[in-house]
C-alpha cells in the first residue's frame, strides 16, 4: 500500500465518523423573546399594561372586618331570641301539654261524651309556649371586595371599564328571631366610559355628583338619597379645564323604586372646584311619582388639616314622602360635618344630620392608619327617629369598629 493510498483512505473515515455525529447532534431551539408586564403610568400608579396590548389594567380592593353593636346609627343584633331559654320554654311547654293531655282523659272518663272543648269551658286551657327571653348581640361582617379598572385610549377619548364585587359573610336574625349567618356576593359597580359617556350599575348621580356626605362610615343615617341608591344609569358629564364640571343621566332606580314604565328617572347636576374648596349641586326627577329633589353642597378648606362642609336638600311629597332621590323625612333636610387631620396617620371626623320630621344623627369618628394600607375606624353614632308625622320612634346610641387592608 502507497501512502496516496493510506491518505486517501483516512480521509474517507473522518468524512464518515464526522457524518455519523453530526446525525446526533442536538440542536437548541432559540429561545422565545420574553414579554415582561410593562407598568403604565398614564392614569396613576398602579396600572400596567396587560401583555400583548396597549390596554392599562389595575387590580385592587380590600378585606374588612367590622364589628357594629348598640340600638342607634347602623347598630348590632337587638332583640334577638335567647337560644338556650327557647329550649327551656319548649320543653316546658311540652311538660304542661303532657299534664293537659292526661288531665283531659280523665276528665273525659269521668264525664262520658264531653269533649274537648268541654274541658277546656271548665276551666283548663290548651297550654301554650310563654314567652321567650330576648337578648342583644353584636352584629360581624367579613368582606373581601375585588376592583378592576382596565383603561385604554382611543380616538374617542379613554376608553373605561370598571367593576367592584363585594363577598360578604355575616350575622343575621333569622325565623324566629334566631341569630344566624349568611354569605352572599354583591355588584357594586359594573360599568363602561367613553368620550364623556357612562353605562352600567354604579351609584346615583344623585348621591355621588355633590360627594355623597362627610367621611364617618355611617354618613346615610339619614339618607341623602334613596335608603338604596344602587342604579343602572347612561350619564354624560362634561368637564373643563377651570374646575367646572356637569352631568345628566338617566336612571332606572332599584329595588321599590326600580321604575315602572319607560320612562326613566331624570338626574342633572354642576360644580365648581378650586383650591379653596367647592360648591355643587344635584337635581333628580323621580318618574315613578313624578317627584322632584334637589341639593346643594358647599365644601371649604379652612386650613391644610381642616376641611369643612355643608348640605342641604329639598323634595316635593305630592304624591309620595319617600322616593328615590327623597330619602329623608318631611320636605327639607341638612348635613354637615368636617375632618381635622391631626398627622398623616390619624384623623378626626364629624357629620350632624336633621330632617324636617325631627330625625336626628350625630355621628364621630377616629380614622387611624396603622401601617400603609390597614387602617382601623371606631366610629359612634347616635340617632333619634320619627314617623313623617314627627311622632318619635326610637332613639339610641350605637358603636362600631371597622378594620381594613386595602391594596
Amino acid at each position: 500500500m502507497n501512502i496516496k493510498s493510506l491518505l486517501l483512505g483516512s480521509a474517507a473515515a473522518l468524512a464518515a465518523v464526522s457524518g455519523a455525529r453530526a446525525a446526533d447532534a442536538v440542536v437548541v431551539a432559540e429561545p422565545e423573546p420574553v414579554e415582561y408586564v410593562r407598568i403604565c403610568d398614564v392614569y396613576g400608579a398602579g396600572f400596567y399594561y396587560i401583555p400583548g396590548t396597549e390596554t392599562c389594567l389595575k387590580v385592587g380592593g380590600y378585606i374588612r372586618y367590622d364589628l357594629r353593636t348598640g340600638k342607634g346609627g347602623y347598630g348590632g343584633l337587638n332583640n334577638v331570641t335567647d337560644k338556650l331559654d327557647l329550649v327551656r320554654a319548649n320543653q316546658e311547654l311540652a311538660d304542661a301539654r303532657a299534664t293537659w293531655d292526661a288531665g283531659l282523659k280523665d276528665y273525659q272518663v269521668a264525664n262520658p261524651g264531653s269533649t274537648k272543648d268541654d274541658y277546656i269551658a271548665a276551666g283548663n286551657p290548651e297550654p301554650t309556649r310563654r314567652a321567650v327571653k330576648t337578648n342583644d348581640t353584636y352584629f360581624n361582617r367579613a368582606r373581601a371586595a375585588m376592583q378592576l379598572d382596565a383603561r385604554s385610549e382611543t380616538e374617542l377619548g379613554t376608553l373605561r371599564g370598571y367593576m367592584h364585587i363585594n363577598f360578604d359573610w355575616n350575622t343575621v336574625v333569622g325565623a324566629g328571631g334566631l341569630t344566624d349567618t349568611a354569605s352572599n356576593m354583591g355588584i357594586n359597580h359594573a360599568f363602561l366610559e367613553l368620550g364623556g359617556f357612562r353605562i352600567g350599575k354604579t351609584d346615583s348621580l344623585f348621591a355621588s355628583f355633590t360627594g355623597y356626605a362627610g367621611a364617618v362610615i355611617e354618613d346615610d343615617l339619614i339618607p341623602y338619597a334613596a335608603g338604596k341608591y344602587d342604579t343602572q344609569q347612561i350619564v354624560y358629564t362634561y368637564k373643563s379645564g377651570n374646575g367646572f364640571s356637569a352631568a345628566v343621566g338617566l336612571e332606572a332606580g332599584s329595588f321599590a323604586n326600580t321604575i315602572d314604565s319607560y320612562v326613566p328617572h331624570v338626574v342633572a347636576g354642576a360644580a365648581y372646584t378650586q383650591a379653596w374648596g367647592g360648591i355643587s349641586g344635584v337635581v333628580g326627577y323621580d318618574s315613578n311619582y313624578e317627584e322632584w329633589a334637589g341639593k346643594v353642597r358647599l365644601d371649604v378648606n379652612a386650613s391644610d388639616t381642616v376641611s369643612l362642609w355643608v348640605m342641604g336638600g329639598y323634595g316635593t311629597d305630592k304624591n309620595a314622602s319617600r322616593y328615590f332621590y327623597k330619602g329623608w323625612g318631611g320636605n327639607w333636610a341638612v348635613w354637615g360635618g368636617g375632618t381635622v387631620k391631626f398627622n398623616k396617620q390619624t384623623s378626626f371626623n364629624a357629620q350632624v344630620s336633621y330632617a324636617e320630621n325631627r330625625d336626628l344623627a350625630v355621628v364621630a369618628n377616629i380614622a387611624y392608619t396603622i401601617v400603609p394600607g390597614f387602617k382601623i375606624t371606631p366610629e359612634i353614632a347616635w340617632t333619634s327617629y320619627h314617623t313623617d308625622d314627627k311622632v318619635k320612634i326610637s332613639d339610641g346610641f350605637g358603636g362600631m369598629v371597622r378594620f381594613q387592608r386595602s391594596f
